[in-house]
């Protein structure tokens, strides 16, 4: 068995990858209300800062900042899971051995995590959530992502709303701050 080590650090900020199980259905935008109460809930019990998200049909990335003497994201993903889970009809394959343990079969059993280094680290991570739209073709600009904290950055002018412009002109060179 392949041995997870995750980074728990008290008060850390971590970059996230969520994934569904089957990555070609599209229920985290189909059920977004959904998604967003179960973050909400999570948050009201166990407080956490989004300091950047983008969910995409199959998966989302987020930057989290924990609370000072709290390293628990662990809960925090599984409680967020869980609630998402249970608001959906019943009905998506299941295998075997998830059957055994009662688990449904929305979302892959683990996630990514990386513990941010440094503000250039942060910056990197913020920038690369808001422009995944635009890496996987749903949208040429990342303004046209509705299911982003990119809206809410341009609001508070962290970003101009033309970040990043037209996909056709960066040449692979996505989320680069100039």
């Amino acid at each position: 068995m392949t041995g997870y080590r995750r980074n728990f650090v008290s008060g850390g900020c971590f970059f996230f990858t969520v994934n569904l199980a089957d990555r070609r259905r599209q229920l985290l935008t189909e059920n977004i209300d959904a998604l967003r109460t179960a973050l909400r809930e999570t948050q009201q019990h166990h407080p956490f800062s989004i300091d950047a998200i983008v969910v995409l049909p199959d998966h989302l990335h987020t930057v989290w900042t924990l609370p000072v003497g709290d390293a628990d994201f662990s809960t925090r993903w599984r409680l967020i899971k869980t609630s998402f889970s249970r608001s959906l009809a019943a009905g998506e394959p299941v295998s075997g051995s998830r059957s055994a343990k009662g688990e449904r079969g929305i979302w892959q059993r683990r996630y990514w995590e990386h513990t941010i280094r440094d503000e250039k680290d942060f910056e990197r991570h913020i920038d690369d959530v808001h422009i995944n739209p635009v890496k996987h073709g749903l949208v040429t600009r990342v303004s046209e992502w509705p299911y982003s904290s990119f809206h809410r950055m341009v609001k508070l002018g962290i970003y101009p709303e033309d970040w990043t412009g037209d996909s056709s002109s960066h040449d692979g060179a996505f989320g680069e701050r100039p």
